[in-house]
């Protein structure tokens, strides 16, 4: 796959199309192919700010609809067929493009794929998995916000997709798996996890029990499952929790009388602690399940964010990371 082509939903997120436009032609300076989805004379004139060399990898294909982010993602698609991300999965179905990465509503781009691409066998749902930095190296967070109800059967999956997708794309050796609870005790939590945990312990995977929320960012798990609700209020909570610490800890050295050297020392601090936090980084996380490519952004994703997503999408496609799930799932 040396001429990979990453599809682009250019209407989706809260800084499109700009955003998206600036990422993806950040995102073809590294030699990809980029096919921009949206509204043709909005896209095209966020493509003319850049100069022409900037556009040479980068082609654009007309979709009129847009799906907002507080519409009912399946009655929209039913009165949008055009809407950009429904065209945009449609060009991977084709095998017009190898990838998509969006950045707009999650249970859109999760109906549309799984419309436009179907599921994997022995994979009823999709999972968001999201990369999340611990102490002992990044980890895997799933489901982080595409399906707020399961059934244990789901979270078995779950895992099942994250011990394969922590192999194949963090290059985890040793992919230890831990349920969400509110406590370490196998009988602790509600009828789901209680369920999903003898279930688990005995699921092809080395499931090492039950973690509470403070035990995410240890490393402790490599793969951390849950349901889409939990996972993203426990995402949430974390990016809050990431930028209300760097405010304070300015605020505590500004107030302290720091001196304009000790600003500078410890400066460079802050930024690395700001790296490997950032979601940015990551830029986003695949739909696991899907039988295809899908990685979705955070709605608030800047240009930066989304040629990192679109990065992402494009190194996992090379990885072949959906054909090695089918393996996994299938054993």
């Amino acid at each position: 796959m040396s001429d990979l082509t990453i599809a682009v939903d250019a209407m989706g997120g809260d800084h499109a199309p700009a955003a998206p436009v600036d990422g993806a032609v950040a995102a073809a300076r590294t030699g990809l192919h980029i096919t921009l989805v949206g509204r043709a004379p909005a896209v095209l004139a966020e493509l003319a700010r850049h100069e022409p060399a900037a556009r040479q990898l980068i082609s654009v294909v007309d979709a009129p609809d847009v799906i907002a982010m507080d519409e009912s993602p399946l009655a929209a698609l039913r009165r949008k067929p055009r809407a950009s991300i429904k065209v945009a999965s449609d060009l991977v179905a084709r095998r017009e493009a190898h990838a998509v990465f969006t950045a707009g509503h999650t249970g859109a781009a999760l109906i549309a794929a799984h419309s436009a691409l179907g599921v994997l066998p022995g994979a009823e749902r999709p999972a968001l998995a999201v990369t999340i930095p611990t102490r002992a190296g990044p980890s895997v967070l799933l489901d982080a916000g595409a399906n707020m109800d399961c059934r244990p059967e789901h979270l078995v999956q779950f895992a099942v997709m994250g011990a394969a997708y922590a192999r194949v794309a963090l290059g985890v050796e040793r992919a230890e798996v831990g349920l969400l609870s509110i406590g370490t005790e196998a009988g602790k939590g509600n009828d789901l996890i209680r369920e999903a945990h003898g279930r688990l312990a005995h699921a092809p995977i080395q499931f090492i029990g039950n973690l509470e929320a403070r035990d995410i960012f240890t490393g402790r798990a490599r793969v951390i499952v849950c349901d889409g609700f939990t996972g993203n209020v426990a995402l949430k909570v974390s990016e809050g929790l990431v930028e209300a610490i760097e405010a304070m800890l300015r605020e505590e050295f500004e107030a302290a009388g720091a001196s304009r050297l000790g600003a500078k020392l410890i400066e460079p601090a802050f930024e690395r602690f700001k790296r490997r936090v950032d979601y940015a980084q990551y830029g986003g996380a695949p739909l696991l399940g899907v039988a295809g490519l899908v990685v979705v952004g955070h709605g608030h994703s800047s240009a930066t964010a989304v040629a990192n997503g679109i990065i992402t999408a494009a190194g996992l496609a090379r990885k072949r990371v959906v054909e090695r799930l089918v393996s996994s799932l299938a054993g």
